[in-house]
């Protein structure tokens, strides 16, 4: 949120991401969605609406992230 490009650049290769970061340098983006922690998640559904929004960190990998990240892969 507002960070400068270099410290996200090492950040992101710090953690060996794999995936695509954008920049919000004006902070519009998180006003626009209503950021008010991190991390953020945002569950999308299938048709494009979100479904789901998670605030801090959590535990993805454990037995509820998994189930829950499971269930919205049944169709």
């Amino acid at each position: 949120m507002e960070e400068g490009r270099d410290k996200v650049a090492r950040w992101v290769k710090d953690k060996n991401l794999t995936f695509t970061v954008v920049l919000d340098r004006s902070g519009s983006v998180t006003r626009a969605y209503e950021v008010t922690a991190t991390p953020t998640v945002y569950v999308v559904g299938r048709d494009g609406k979100m479904i789901a929004k998670a605030l801090g960190t959590k535990d993805w990998t454990g037995p509820r992230g998994r189930a829950f990240l499971e269930a919205l892969l049944r169709p």
